[in-house]
């Protein structure tokens, strides 16, 4: 396929969600360095700082792209779909700060850069939800709309702890956490009814369905980090797990598609779920099920990375969307 004339005008938001995934692996080998010893922490380490430089390479695009194509920037933030993927900015950096603490660093940088990611993503969550008292206006919650993606700015904020805890800023993280507890089952509940009236959300983001996954394992991470009690880490363990097998089963539809962007949507919440297991079970025969979830989540990203490579190789990734691209799926 022919590149683009103009790719960086098709640069969308949810490119982000690659620094998501390597910002979850990293921090998913973090926590298997009990397991594993050293050199997973180096390992975590190393895409930590991949992630980092890719955050680098879209910022500055982003920028560039604000300017050079502005009305692209405000169809990103009218789209009923791509809208809330502008949460994955924030969380990406949330991310790469918590994985600057898990790396041992500290000090008024990393503390700057939680400040400003929190607080970022607390501003992206009441500006997605704001839109939702719109009603059937345009931009309002609407069926086509509904999609795995609004699961992003509420994830965002049950992320805040994992950094925030070891911080010294409990209180706050703890506020910023109930917002993502308030609203987890509530977008769960509107996915639910949309898919038992309206159908699936479109073919070409069924990858994102494994988001499912990220919720109930970043709320047993965060939990944890407060001092919870173990049972409590275990049930949402379980609650994750369940996730992990329901949205299972769409796998080889998954696999048959061609590959596009949503297809990194798999990747946080398979690091995540990874990361969860290696929490509560550090040791014995469950501790083997979170490696195995880890080398999981490192062969998906992997070959996502490769796919990437590849996609912006051809020109098939910087690209317009496809002409209808919230028709639902069939259900069959």
């Amino acid at each position: 396929m022919a590149t683009h004339p103009t790719p960086l005008k098709y640069l969308f938001p949810g490119w982000y969600a690659v620094v998501m995934g390597l910002a979850g692996l990293s921090l998913a080998f973090h926590r298997a360095v009990p397991l594993m010893g050293e050199v997973a922490g180096a390992v975590g380490l190393a895409i930590g700082v991949l992630g980092a430089l890719v955050f680098v390479v879209l910022a500055i695009a982003t920028v560039v792209r604000g300017h050079r194509y502005p009305e692209a920037w405000a169809e990103d933030r009218r789209h009923p779909v791509r809208h809330s993927f502008i949460a994955t900015l924030p969380i990406a950096l949330l991310l790469l700060a918590t994985v600057a603490v898990a790396s041992g660093l500290r000090g008024a940088a990393v503390e700057g850069l939680w400040w400003i990611s929190a607080l970022g993503q607390l501003f992206v969550t009441v500006w997605v939800l704001a839109r939702w008292f719109r009603g059937n206006q345009a931009g309002g919650l609407q069926w086509a709309g509904l999609t795995p993606a609004l699961f992003i700015p509420i994830v965002g904020n049950v992320l805040v702890p994992l950094a925030g805890v070891p911080l010294g800023r409990m209180e706050w993280s703890a506020a910023q956490f109930g917002i993502g507890l308030l609203f987890w089952p509530v977008v769960t509940l509107l996915l639910l009814v949309r898919v038992a009236t309206q159908g699936m959300w479109p073919e070409r983001l069924l990858p994102a369905t494994f988001i499912f996954i990220a919720p109930p394992a970043v709320v047993g991470l965060s939990a944890l980090q407060f001092g919870a009690p173990p049972l409590v880490g275990w049930a949402l363990w379980g609650m994750a797990l369940f996730s992990f097998l329901w949205v299972a089963t769409l796998a080889r539809r998954i696999s048959n598609m061609p590959f596009g962007l949503p297809h990194w949507g798999m990747s946080f919440p398979l690091a995540a779920f990874a990361a969860l297991t290696l929490r509560v079970a550090p040791t014995g025969p469950l501790a083997m099920f979170g490696v195995a979830l880890l080398a999981l989540a490192a062969l998906v990203i992997s070959a996502l990375a490769l796919a990437t490579v590849r996609g912006l190789r051809d020109g098939s990734l910087l690209a317009p969307e496809p002409v209808a691209p919230i028709v639902p799926s069939p259900t069959s």
